[in-house]
């Protein structure tokens, strides 16, 4: 009778919701996370100066640039996490369960211990259940990486997670949740909370650019009290050289970077889960790979070796004998069933009909039909099954045959080739004769060999991980160009059977196995999670992709964990990509847009610590070097060089880049020399043009040599303001060509765009500033000044040149 709703609803408070507990951070915490990391911590520090001081509008503009900058990181954050969430919902399991005592289709995570479920061919299985009677095939794939449905009689436990192929039981549910099989290895699906590539990589340039900015601080800010400045004028030089330590745009333009990245992803078939994976995926060296489902289609198929023993048979004639050894004219009952009629030319079984059938049993372990041919009346049967099944029907005079079926069984199983006997009767006699094998293979998919190479040839390595058996695994290398060396788990480690923790020196012991290794077979989930973990601990960026249940532990422990079409919901929770559209070809694309994306942010990065380098020396040199009017600009101005220049500097995002051939490395000493060369340019030529400024009064200094006119400090303040946003941006320009020359890499059109826009408001601001003291500071336009204007566009042209020159060289 199944329990009642009233026993049900008691369980169901006792033992849980049948699904794997899953940790999901509240959007506000993740929202509060986004203004705690030392960018977002600096500007905090420049907005409570800003308070002490009471500069309330310059504290209102830190603040919202503070707010805009967590708030884009949180939309580009989480807006991922959300399509992958939706994915998983369109998936809501569902069970046939008897609840006072009536079938009825229920939510499969309201299962609890006891219920009676109805499996049925096509059904997933809700939860851990016993068969209750008859037997069912169970595709465990998704479990165990096996290729062929596994029988379950009466009293077996058949496990969540895999699916009735053949059959329909009653069975009682025994464990759900995190009790099942699955459920149990939960605990290799616990967050690590490590920061990604390029989490780490952003905290080790803010974190030398804020050891720099507070040391100087420190030094200007006691260089300012012993010249006799009083605290609150020394604070309003030092804040400036605070903020401009600033990189404030660095996370916003990289995150949404590999955002717009995730957008071109998806046109091609992946869901990008986790935004710093695609940083990942650049850097990837090594992918292990699933068999079952992931290299292969994961769908039995007929093989053209067709072993014959019978004068005049074809694999046409073998076929069509196999066919009448099932209910060819209903629908498959089974995965051999579905292969042998999957494959038969029905139009030659016309002439036939079937006037006896002998289903599979777990004691004949075999098929049987008895045909008649309509046109001459005469009648045999026919049978199919496994080889030693089927060979024990033949006489004992057969003796030749059985020998040359034995050695061909063992000759296709070298290959990892399975095999399907098939027999028939003489006409007129009970005699049974054998007619051929069968064989069949779970192939490639059609892609697959072609990813591989395509792999290879950018560098990274592929290994094959399976459950499957080693011959089959090595068969399935073979045929992908995989290499030789496959080996058995036996070779490798498993986690503590009481803590699950890895093996204390997992590298140094098991590195050099899981490295010369083509793949492993006959594996378990832990086996595969320790192989990525291994290859991890050994400085290698390791990708994972899979399908299954089995597949999950090491999908989550990958740096890049990838979730490939028709995945199960655990795969697809575990993984940080998850592929829409079948086959593995989008996993090159992938690593192709990704590598692109690499080098648009790298070109960044070293524009923005160059930047940031230049103005904070700028103006640390500036209140030494030009004793006693310790020069230094409004923070307002500061603000508007940074919103325009890296507002739109967005559209880099969208900038024409080259993928490199190798995986990409952040190489952070290499970053900082280039942007190094390029920042001392820069703060060079901005202190030269501030002495020509304030020597323009000077009847033998530069400017005055020129014909132009002294200019006042106001507009000192001002043209300054136009040097550091032209220089900054056309140093962008330089950065973004590595090696080369600017001239050498055409910019996308819309990153010109961006520029033309940027360096336009800039030079009308400068043009047009009114007169007037932010922060105490003067500040007049150049409007009366146009030939200053076009010295100082000149000036940063000249640099250009010469900075861009210094840097090839």
């Amino acid at each position: 009778e199944g329990l009642t709703a009233e026993e049900a609803a008691k369980r169901l408070e006792l033992y849980g919701r049948n699904e794997l507990p899953e940790h999901v951070d509240p959007k506000w915490l993740i929202f509060l996370r986004q203004f705690w990391a030392p960018m977002p911590i600096m500007i905090w520090i420049a907005v409570i100066i800003e308070a002490g001081i009471q500069n309330f509008i310059d504290m209102g503009i830190l603040l919202l640039i503070q707010f805009a900058n967590g708030s884009i990181s949180f939309y580009e954050t989480t807006k991922a996490g959300d399509a992958v969430a939706a994915l998983k919902s369109s998936l809501k399991p569902s069970a046939t369960c008897k609840r006072d005592g009536k079938w009825q289709v229920i939510d499969g995570t309201l299962l609890v211990p006891g219920d009676t479920v109805l499996l049925g061919s096509g059904s997933a299985i809700p939860a851990d259940c016993r068969v209750n009677h008859s037997e069912i095939d169970v595709d465990q794939a998704a479990l165990t990486g096996e290729s062929l449905p596994v029988t379950f009689y009466k009293g077996d436990s058949c496990k969540m997670g895999s699916t009735v192929v053949r059959g329909e039981v009653e069975a009682t549910v025994e464990f759900t949740g995190a009790e099942t099989f699955f459920g149990k290895t939960a605990s290799l699906l616990q967050e690590h909370h490590e920061y990604s590539h390029l989490q780490k990589i952003l905290m080790k340039i803010m974190m030398v650019l804020v050891g720099l900015s507070l040391t100087l601080c420190i030094i200007n800010f006691a260089y300012l009290l012993a010249e006799g400045v009083d605290v609150q004028e020394a604070l309003s030089f030092t804040i400036v050289i605070l903020v401009a330590s600033i990189p404030l745009a660095i996370e916003i333009v990289t995150t949404t970077t590999l955002a717009i990245g995730s957008k071109n992803l998806a046109k091609h078939g992946a869901i990008v889960a986790k935004l710093s994976a695609i940083e990942d995926l650049a850097g990837m060296s090594i992918l292990c790979s699933d068999k079952t489902g992931t290299l292969t289609l994961n769908q039995m198929m007929l093989q053209d070796d067709t072993p014959i023993y019978c004068d005049g048979e074809t694999q046409e004639s073998v076929l069509v004998l196999a066919a009448m050894a099932a209910k060819w004219k209903e629908p498959p009952r089974d995965a051999l069933d579905r292969l042998t009629l999957g494959s038969v030319n029905m139009s030659l079984l016309e002439s036939y009909e079937q006037t006896d059938y002998l289903p599979f049993d777990p004691q004949t372990k075999r098929t049987e039909g008895t045909v008649r041919n309509k046109e001459t009346g005469v009648e045999f049967k026919t049978s199919k099954g496994a080889p030693h099944i089927i060979l024990a029907l033949l006489p004992q005079s057969s003796s030749n045959i059985r020998d040359q079926v034995e050695k061909d069984v063992a000759r296709l199983g070298e290959c990892g080739i399975r095999s399907l006997a098939v027999a028939r009767t003489i006409s007129g006699t009970d005699t049974w004769e054998m007619a051929g094998l069968l064989t069949f293979l779970d192939p490639p998919r059609l892609d697959t060999k072609q990813t591989i190479e395509d792999a290879r040839h950018h560098g990274v390595q592929v290994k094959m991980i399976t459950g499957d058996h080693l011959l089959i695994a090595r068969n399935t290398a073979l045929q992908l160009d995989m290499g030789n060396k496959i080996f058995t788990a036996e070779r490798l480690p498993m986690l503590d059977t009481e803590t699950k923790t890895k093996p204390k020196n997992l590298s140094a012991d098991y590195g050099d196995l899981c490295l010369v290794a083509d793949g492993f077979a006959q594996v378990f989930p832990e086996h595969k999670y320790l192989i990525v973990e291994c290859l991890r601990e050994m400085g290698y960026t390791v990708g994972m992709t899979g399908d299954g249940v089995n597949d999950a532990p090491a999908l989550k422990r990958a740096d890049i964990g990838i979730a490939v079409a028709g995945a199960t919901d655990a795969a697809r929770a575990a993984a940080d990509i998850v592929l829409t559209e079948e086959g593995l070809g989008t996993i090159i694309h992938g690593i192709i847009l990704a590598r692109e994306i690499f080098q648009r942010m790298s070109n960044f990065i070293t524009y923005r610590i160059s930047a940031t380098l230049q103005l904070l020396l700028f103006f640390f040199i500036a209140i030494f070097a030009f004793h006693p009017k310790f020069f230094h600009m409004p923070v307002l101005m500061l603000m508007l060089i940074t919103l325009l220049n890296d507002g739109t500097l967005i559209t880099i995002a969208y900038d024409y880049a080259e993928a490199s051939s190798t995986p990409n490395r952040w190489n952070l000493p290499v970053l900082f020399v280039a942007s190094s060369v390029l920042a001392a340019v820069s703060c060079l030529s901005s202190l030269l043009l501030l002495h020509f400024l304030l020597d323009s009064w000077n009847p033998d200094g530069l400017l005055q040599s020129l014909g132009m006119a002294g200019v006042q400090y106001g507009q000192i303040t001002t043209s300054i303001y136009l040097k550091v946003s032209v220089s900054d941006f056309l140093t962008l320009f330089s950065a973004r060509t590595g090696q080369l020359f600017f001239w050498q890499v055409k910019p996308a059109p819309i990153l010109m765009a961006g520029g033309l826009v940027a360096l336009s408001i800039s030079s009308l601001l400068s043009i047009f500033w009114p007169d007037s003291e932010p922060d105490g500071i003067l500040s007049q336009g150049l409007q009366g000044q146009i030939g200053l204007f076009a010295f100082v566009w000149i000036y940063c042209v000249i640099f250009w040149f010469i900075q861009d020159f210094l840097k090839v060289a």
